[in-house]
């Protein structure tokens, strides 16, 4: 089974896609925060919503 068939990956994505509706309000957005969980690691990508600000 490939890496994209995984539950691993599935439960990876699952993650990442929460923590960019949490950054849904803030400066990057949820496209921004999905990309950085994706291309960093969940728990950072949870890390720079908890630091970044309010969108204005």
């Amino acid at each position: 089974m490939g890496l994209i068939m995984s539950p691993h990956f599935f439960i990876y994505l699952l993650i990442c896609i929460v923590i960019a509706t949490f950054g849904y309000r803030k400066k990057l957005g949820f496209w921004g925060y999905l990309f950085a969980s994706l291309l960093l690691t969940p728990l950072l990508g949870l890390l720079l919503v908890i630091v970044s600000d309010q969108k204005s």
